[in-house]
């Protein structure tokens, strides 16, 4: 696998609870987050071992082998939430690199961030 992006950041949640909400992937209801685009379908988790790893499946029809590594590591009551965007053969142009790490930034950094504060 070729990674094409990465990340961390600190989320104001324990592993655990972070863990349970990328393997949730909520969209409705209380603590919603994973509000999808109209190009995007929701990942499925290929892999995961709680509370350190979540392996999802690409959000982008356009590259369905591609998977979004999260790994979750500890910080006091916090979380440092780190993402590896990794595809199996030739990582996309550049353009659509720049807007698949907008996008997963988006939504682990922002949306699922802002569902911890309410």
């Amino acid at each position: 696998m070729i990674e094409y992006g990465a990340r961390a950041k600190r989320l104001p949640a324990p592993p655990h609870v972070v863990w349970d909400d990328l393997v949730a992937r909520k969209r409705v209801g209380v603590r919603a987050w994973l509000a999808l685009r109209g190009d995007e379908i929701e990942p499925e988790v290929l892999g995961a071992a709680r509370p350190h790893l979540v392996v999802w499946s690409s959000l982008w029809p356009a590259r369905p082998d591609d998977r979004v590594e999260m790994t979750l590591t500890a910080r006091g009551t916090e979380t440092l939430l780190g993402f590896r965007l990794l595809a199996p053969g030739a990582p996309p142009g550049d353009d659509l690199t720049q807007r698949i790490r907008y996008r997963v930034n988006r939504l682990l950094y922002d949306d699922l961030r802002r569902s911890y504060d309410g």
